[in-house]
C-alpha cells in the first residue's frame, strides 16, 4: 500500500531477468477515507510522457522503461499526490488518495482535467454526484435522470414524463443500467423521480456515440450508473426528509478493509400534495405512492479477487385521476467476481436477474372489475476482459447472453362479482447473446483510434404459435395464411449480425482535438405504446418472424477546445442517424393484449441529425454549463405493400421531434457553506395529430384530421432556483446537516403536459392539460453521521 509522498516505492524483484527493458506496473487507487476505488483517477509520469486513467474499479496498468519515475496522481475531489518508485520488473503497487475536504468525507467522481479533449470518446458525458445535487428538480429531491436532460443530446417529451430521448431515438432505444442491471422503467412517480437514490450513486454515464462494443441491444444510448461499494474503514450514514419523500442510508465495514455493506431506502407520502392541487389541473384527487431499496455487499477475498452482490427492489401504485389503480415494480439482484489474473489482464464476470411487472387494477364497478399485467424476466450472464498489450494497444474482449420470458399480457376478472371474460397472451421466450472485441490504439500521443467489432445472435424459441400471412400484401386479419406451432425449445427464427464500433482522435493541441466515430447497432427487443413516453401500460415485445430487429447507425464529428488552463471547456457535435425497422402504429392501434399484434403496426425508416454545443465552466465560484441542442428526426413509411401509408408516404416528424432545447445549469458558491443554484430551460413543443375538420361520409359525420404530426404544443420555459445551507465543518462532531430551498417553476408558466380533443354534443373542443401551473416550493434537511 503506498500512501507516503516521500518514500521510494521498489517494484518487482532486483534479481528479474534484465532482457526486457520494460515492465508493466499495476494495481488499484483507493480513497483513504472509504477504501472504496477512485474512478478517472490519472496517473502520468513526466518521462517518458505518458499515462492511463483507471478503471470503474481504481484498476490501473501502466507499461513503463524500467528505472526510477515520479508517478504524478489527479482526481477531482481528491488531494493531488505524487509516489516515486524503481522499477525492476513487473509488479503491484496500491496508492491511497485523499479527499480535499475531509471535513465532509465527501468522495466526488469526476475524469481528469481536460478529459473532453484528451479521452478517445465522444458523445460521452460523466457526472458527479456532487453536481447532480446542485441542479434544482421539483420537490428539491436530487435526479439523476433530471439532470441527464439538461445535457445536449438529451430530451423528453413534456414535463412530468417517463423516460428520455437521445438524438433522436424512441424512449426504449435507451438501455439503462444500474449495477449492471436492467431497469425497463427508471422512474417513480409519474415521472417527476427517478429510480436511483441519489445517496448511493456513484458515477454517472451516458454515451450517446463511441459507444463501446461491450454495450449492446440498444440503438440510442448507454445510461451506466453504478453504486458506491461502502465505507470499509468506519460506520457512517445519511438521511433526508423533504416535503413528499424521506430517505435513509446507512454503510460501513462487517470485516474492517475486506468487507463493506451499503444500504438506501426511499419513500414517500405524498397525497396531501395531490389533494390540494386545483381540479383545473387534472390530478386532483389522484393518489401515489412508492418506496425503493438498495442493498450492496463488496467482499474483498484477496489482493487478485473481490466479489459485489447487488440488490434493488422499488415498487409504484398510483392512480392518476382515475378509477384505475397502476403498480409497477422492479426488481434486480446481481453477483460480480473481479479477477486480476496479471499484472496487465484483468477480468470480471457476473451473473444476473432482472424483473418488471406491472398489473393494474380496477374494481369501481364489481361487474366490471379487472386485473391487466404484464411482466419481463431476463437472466443475464456477462464476461468482460481488458489486456493491455503495451503503451499502444489496451485490449477489451468478452461476450454476454441474455436469456428473456416475457409474459405478454393477462385479463383476468378480479372478485367473484366480475362477468369479465379473462384472456392471457402467450408468453415469449428468447436467447440474445454477442461476443465483443476492442482495440484502443495509440499511434502518437496526438493520435489514436479505436476499433471494436460486436456479433450478437438472437434466437426467438418456442412454445409458440407463429401466424403466417401472403407474401406482399398487408399484414392483416384478412392475408392470414394459417398458423405455425413449435415446442418447447424449438428455435423457431434467428437474427445476428456484425455491430461495427470505430472512433478517432487527432489532437493539434494539448487544448484542441478533433474526434469522429462510426456506429452500427441492433435491437432485438421494442416498445409498443400509445404514448410518446414509458408508461404502467406499455407492452414490450422480442423480434418474431414477422416483426423484424431494430437497425441503427451513427456517423459523428466533434470540436472540442479547452481554454484557460482547462477551466472552461467547449464543445461542438454533430451527428446522422439513419434507423431501420422502427414500429409505427395504425390509425385505430389495439397494443394491449392483442394477440396478433403484427397486425397494427407498420414498419417505418427514420433519420436523425442535429447538433449539439456545449460550454462548461468546471472550476471557481461560478460553476455549470449552457447547452444547446438542434435535432430532427424524421420517419417514413412508403411501403404499399403495408396497406396504410402514414402521410401519403412523405416524411413526418416523430411524436418526440423536439427542433430546438436549450439549457443553463449555473451554480455560485458564496462561501464554503452556502451556494445558490439556476435552471432554465427552453424547448421547442412536441408533434400532434390534430382535427382539422368535418366531413360526412355514408350519411353520418366524421372528423378529419390532420397529416401525422404536422403541428406542435406550444413551446415549454420554465426556470428554478434553489438555495444550498450547509451547517458547520468541523470534524470532531456527531453528525454534519444541511438544507435545500428553493423553487420550482418561479416563472409558474402553464408548461403542456398534453394536447387532447374530445367532442361535446357534435362539437370537438380542445384542453391543454398542465402538471405544475404554479411556483413549486420546496425544502429538504438531510444529515451525516
Amino acid at each position: 500500500m503506498a500512501a507516503q509522498e516521500n518514500k521510494v516505492y521498489e517494484i518487482g524483484s532486483r534479481l528479474a531477468s534484465s532482457r526486457n527493458s520494460r515492465a508493466t506496473i499495476s494495481g488499484y487507487v483507493l480513497n483513504t477515507v472509504t477504501g472504496e476505488p477512485v474512478i478517472g483517477a490519472s496517473i502520468i509520469t513526466q518521462t517518458p510522457g505518458v499515462g492511463v486513467n483507471t478503471d470503474a474499479q481504481g484498476y490501473f496498468s501502466l507499461v513503463l522503461p524500467k528505472g526510477t519515475h515520479v508517478l504524478t496522481l489527479r482526481s477531482i475531489g481528491m488531494k493531488e499526490a505524487e509516489r516515486r518508485i524503481i522499477l525492476h520488473a513487473d509488479g503491484k503497487l496500491d496508492i491511497h488518495l485523499y479527499p480535499q475536504n475531509t471535513a465532509l468525507k465527501e468522495v466526488v467522481v469526476q475524469a481528469e482535467a481536460a478529459s473532453n479533449v484528451k479521452r478517445l470518446q465522444m458523445g460521452i458525458e460523466k457526472l458527479d454526484i456532487q453536481t447532480i445535487k446542485t441542479v434544482p428538480t421539483v420537490f428539491g429531491e436530487a435526479d439523476v435522470l433530471k439532470v441527464i436532460l439538461t445535457l445536449p443530446g438529451v430530451k423528453s417529451v413534456g414535463e412530468a414524463t417517463t423516460g428520455f430521448n437521445v438524438r433522436g431515438g424512441a424512449t426504449d432505444q435507451n438501455l439503462i443500467l444500474f449495477n449492471d442491471a436492467t431497469l425497463y422503467n427508471p422512474t417513480h412517480f409519474f415521472g417527476f423521480f427517478s429510480a436511483f437514490n441519489p445517496e448511493v450513486v456513484k458515477e454517472v454515464e451516458l454515451y450517446k456515440s463511441s459507444i463501446p462494443a461491450r454495450f449492446g441491444g440498444r440503438l440510442s444510448s448507454v445510461l451506466d450508473i453504478t453504486t458506491r461499494e461502502g465505507n470499509k474503514t468506519k460506520f457512517t450514514g445519511s438521511a433526508g426528509l423533504g416535503l413528499i419523500t424521506s430517505r435513509v442510508n446507512l454503510e460501513g465495514p462487517i470485516f474492517k478493509d475486506k468487507t463493506s455493506f451499503l444500504f438506501g431506502a426511499r419513500t414517500t407520502y405524498s397525497n396531501w400534495l395531490l389533494d390540494i392541487l386545483p381540479g383545473s389541473s387534472g390530478f386532483k384527487g389522484s393518489k401515489a405512492s412508492f418506496y425503493d431499496v438498495n442493498l450492496n455487499l463488496h467482499h474483498k477475498v484477496n489482493e487478485k479477487n473481490s466479489l459485489a452482490l447487488t440488490g434493488y427492489l422499488s415498487k409504484d401504485e398510483s392512480n392518476l385521476n382515475t378509477d384505475t389503480l397502476f403498480s409497477y415494480s422492479n426488481q434486480n439482484l446481481s453477483l460480480k467476481w473481479q479477477h486480476q489474473f496479471n499484472d496487465r489482464f484483468f477480468g470480471d464476470f457476473t451473473v444476473g436477474h432482472d424483473h418488471y411487472q406491472y398489473e393494474n387494477y380496477s374494481e369501481v364497478a364489481p361487474v366490471s372489475a379487472y386485473k391487466l399485467g404484464f411482466g419481463i424476466n431476463q437472466s443475464n450472464l456477462k464476461a468482460n476482459f481488458n489486456y493491455t498489450l503495451n503503451q499502444k494497444h489496451a485490449f477489451s474482449f468478452g461476450g454476454s447472453s441474455i436469456y428473456y420470458t416475457l409474459q405478454s399480457g393477462t385479463y383476468q376478472p378480479l372478485g367473484t362479482e366480475s362477468l369479465i371474460a379473462g384472456a392471457k397472451i402467450p408468453k415469449e421466450q428468447a436467447v440474445e447473446s454477442a461476443l465483443y472485441l476492442e482495440d484502443n490504439f495509440t499511434v502518437t500521443p496526438r493520435l489514436s483510434f479505436s476499433v471494436g467489432i460486436r456479433y450478437s445472435i438472437f434466437n426467438y424459441l418456442g412454445p409458440q404459435e407463429v401466424d403466417t400471412y401472403a407474401p406482399n400484401a398487408p399484414v392483416t386479419e384478412l392475408t392470414r395464411t394459417g398458423t405455425q406451432r413449435y415446442g418447447s425449445g424449438d428455435v423457431i427464427n434467428t437474427y445476428h449480425g456484425p455491430e461495427f464500433r470505430l472512433s478517432g482522435r487527432f489532437a493539434f493541441t494539448e487544448n484542441f482535438s478533433v474526434k469522429a466515430s462510426y456506429n452500427t447497432l441492433r435491437q432485438y427487443i421494442h416498445m409498443l405504446s400509445s404514448t410518446t413516453a414509458i408508461a404502467p401500460t406499455d407492452i414490450w415485445k422480442l423480434s418474431d418472424p414477422n416483426i423484424k430487429p431494430q437497425f441503427g447507425e451513427q456517423a459523428s464529428i466533434g470540436l472540442y477546445q479547452n481554454l484557460f488552463s482547462n477551466v472552461l471547456e467547449l464543445s461542438l457535435e454533430t451527428y446522422y442517424r439513419k434507423i431501420s425497422n422502427y414500429l409505427d402504429y395504425k390509425s385505430g392501434a389495439v397494443l394491449v393484449m392483442n394477440p396478433h399484434i403484427e397486425t397494427d403496426v407498420l414498419t417505418t425508416q427514420g433519420n436523425a441529425y442535429g447538433a449539439e454545443l456545449m460550454i462548461r465552466k468546471t472550476a471557481g465560484k461560478f460553476t455549470g454549463w449552457l447547452s444547446y441542442t438542434y435535432s430532427r428526426i424524421l420517419l417514413e413509411q412508403d411501403d404499399p405493400n403495408a396497406g396504410e401509408l402514414i402521410n401519403k408516404g412523405k416524411p413526418y416528424p416523430a411524436p418526440y421531434d423536439k427542433p430546438h432545447d436549450l439549457v443553463l445549469v449555473a451554480n455560485q458558491k458564496v462561501s464554503r457553506r452556502l451556494n445558490f443554484s439556476l435552471n432554465l430551460t427552453y424547448s421547442t413543443g412536441r408533434p400532434v395529430t390534430v382535427p382539422i375538420g368535418k366531413f360526412y361520409y355514408g350519411g353520418s359525420e366524421k372528423t378529419l384530421y390532420s397529416g401525422r404530426n404536422s403541428y406542435r404544443i406550444p413551446d415549454t420555459f420554465r426556470a428554478d432556483v434553489s438555495v444550498n445551507i450547509e451547517g458547520n465543518h468541523k470534524i470532531k462532531q456527531l453528525t454534519h446537516n444541511s438544507w435545500t430551498l428553493g423553487v420550482y417553476n418561479v416563472t409558474a408558466r402553464r408548461n403542456p403536459y398534453s394536447v387532447y380533443f374530445t367532442s361535446d354534443k357534435g362539437v370537438i373542443k380542445g384542453y391543454k392539460l398542465s402538471v405544475f401551473g404554479a411556483a413549486i416550493p420546496f425544502v429538504n434537511y438531510n444529515i451525516r453521521f
